[in-house]
């Protein structure tokens, strides 16, 4: 009775090994047989994790913009960056949370305050600026670095809003002798390089 019931244990185990084995090679050859992001810039996700979107699905309201629902970038005392590219007066935010496309404060996709270099004076122009079609082929290459050095804050987000939020907020890259910044005005960056040291 002792020896069917230890037996019996074992088998159930050796069962539940087999079937979470079977699931993860399962997982493991579909992931890294399937393309995850469109065109050239193909980004490999960790295992388990979503695809990375280059372009997240945005439910627009055609009728009623002010039932579009939009992430954005929360924190500004007077400006907003929402998840379309616009840059907005906090006062212009509806209350899905996007900024009102028809207000006069509203600019898409816009870089003021951004130097070439991909450093901005002002982190909501940063965040539009980044989320710029153009900018692609630059993010994907931080991508595909950052899972090379294994950079875990990079290669944990989601989408190409999240990479721009994230990229834009200061950094270790941002400062020198871990107190200053190393361009006290331009300090939000999306690019590939640390701003330049001021003079």
């Amino acid at each position: 009775m002792f020896t069917s019931r230890v037996l019996r244990r074992r088998w159930v185990l050796a069962v539940i090994f087999i079937c979470s084995l079977i699931y993860f090679l399962v997982n493991t050859f579909k992931q890294g047989s399937s393309a995850l992001s469109p065109d050239d810039y193909e980004v490999r996700r960790p295992l388990f994790r979503q695809p990375f979107e280059w372009q997240p699905s945005l439910q627009e309201s055609n009728v009623n913009q002010s039932q579009t629902k939009c992430r954005n970038s929360v924190q500004g005392k007077s400006l907003i960056a929402d998840e379309r590219g616009y840059v907005c007066s906090r006062t212009d935010v509806l209350i899905g949370g996007c900024c009102n496309r028809e207000s006069d404060s509203s600019i898409r996709f816009s870089c003021k305050s951004c130097l070439s270099n991909g450093c901005c004076v002002i982190y909501e122009y940063c965040v539009t600026c980044c989320l710029l079609p153009d900018k692609k082929p630059l993010l994907g290459r931080i991508l595909k670095d950052a899972q090379e050095t294994s950079d875990q804050a990079l290669t944990s987000v989601r989408d190409l809003f999240e990479l721009c939020l994230l990229k834009c907020r200061t950094s270790s890259q941002s400062v020198q002798h871990e107190n200053s910044y190393r361009d006290p005005v331009a300090k939000y960056c999306y690019g590939e390089k640390p701003p330049s040291i001021a003079t």
